[in-house]
């Protein structure tokens, strides 16, 4: 492994919340030096994902396998068989690039990354306007079924109320405004020294 130690950004929030516009905003400011943790998922892709891009895909025995092994730095089974996990690997390969890992990831293993790295890491929880937008946003994104939404509305009223065991809180009412905060909620991480 890198003898460089970078430190971990987590930004977690319920589907919809605009988490990933946010993290993709961060990982086009060149200053701040970061490279983006791809998921594990046993789930097909959706859309234009692709393998090693968006995510790595991974099918269902070879995940548990996976785990069984130790391979995860955290991991968990979103939906019934539809796990998500990060691989320890993952940070050993951004680390070794010099970079800041940067997570776009559900709350439960958001948490079990601050838990692991508590020093180094900056867990962000991003929160929507309201559950209604939620659904919205959900719907516009035409990728799901209504019952689908339905499942993952019900589960954001769950993780709206972690919100409080995150380091920081970005209230995504304004696009603009969100980006910015994060930028420098980033900065102002990267400044500390580490103890």
């Amino acid at each position: 492994m890198s003898d460089f130690k970078g430190k971990l950004f987590v930004f977690s929030a319920p589907s919809g919340s605009g988490k990933t516009t946010i993290v993709r905003h961060l990982l086009q400011q060149e200053k701040l030096k970061l490279a983006f943790s791809i998921s594990a998922t046993s789930r097909l892709p959706r859309g234009e994902e692709k393998d090693g891009e968006d995510y790595y895909f991974i099918d269902l025995k070879d995940f548990k396998s996976k785990i069984k092994n130790e391979e995860f730095l955290e991991w968990e089974e979103v939906y019934r068989d539809n796990f998500y996990g990060t691989l320890k690997t993952e940070i050993a390969r951004i680390w070794a690039l010099k970079k800041h890992v940067i997570f776009d990831i559900d709350v439960a293993g958001g948490l079990r990354i601050k838990k692991k790295f508590p020093k180094e890491t900056l867990a962000i929880f991003v929160k929507p306007p309201s559950i209604d937008e939620l659904k919205i946003r959900l719907k516009k994104r035409k990728t799901e079924s209504e019952d689908k939404i339905n499942m993952r509305i019900a589960k954001a009223s769950v993780e709206l109320a972690t919100a409080p065991q995150f380091d920081k809180i970005i209230k995504n009412y304004i696009l603009e405004d969100a980006l910015k905060e994060a930028v420098e909620l980033v900065e102002d991480f990267l400044k500390e020294k580490k103890e």
